[in-house]
């Protein structure tokens, strides 16, 4: 197959459908060893076992095994079988952004390479999304706290309104100068 029709293989992949393989574990964007398999077109035991080689490219912020109750909750998630109904036997590994870029180094493929940029790219337009909606919240923040502001402004306005409305006018006596009787 020619560089140019494995290249548009390979831009047919949406990078939706990237970013639906990207989860939020510890804290971190992170991609599956198995939804990595798919993308770079090995299988997750190929792949596992040329991270397990090359373990010193992956230190523990490019990569990590996932606890039994992280995968409980992605389980609950995507719905994958039970341990012991014919699933896995292992935790998958999760790999940050950095990790899935290392892995391209190791897999040593022309589609690793491709596809390497597709995903990098979909976490740059993911940092790029969350960075528009911190600045947005924080403008709504800002709005929330000067209508905050104002409301208690037009609440002493109302107050004193009513504290008028409610006083009856006090007596006063005639304007001007008062002459006095001799």
């Amino acid at each position: 197959m020619s560089q140019t029709a494995a290249s548009s293989r390979l831009s047919v992949i949406p990078a939706e459908s990237i970013a639906q393989k990207i989860f939020f574990i510890r804290g971190q964007k992170v991609m599956l060893d198995s939804d990595l398999a798919m993308l770079y077109g090995v299988s997750t035991k190929y792949l596992n076992q040329t991270v397990r080689r090359n373990l010193s490219r992956f230190p523990s912020d490019f990569m990590f095994q996932i606890k039994e109750e992280e995968l409980e909750s992605l389980r609950l998630q995507f719905a994958t079988s039970k341990i012991g109904r014919g699933g896995r036997r292992y935790s998958p590994y999760a790999f940050t952004e950095h990790g899935v870029a290392m892995i391209s180094s190791i897999l040593h493929s022309s589609r690793a390479v491709e596809m390497n940029i597709l995903i990098i790219r979909t976490f740059i337009k993911l940092r790029e999304i969350l960075s528009s909606n911190r600045e947005l919240a924080a403008e709504v923040e800002l709005l929330k706290r000067e209508q905050d502001s104002q409301s208690e402004h037009i609440k002493k306005i109302y107050k004193i309104i009513a504290r008028l409305i409610s006083e009856p006018p006090k007596q006063k006596g005639p304007i001007g100068f008062q002459r006095r009787s001799p």
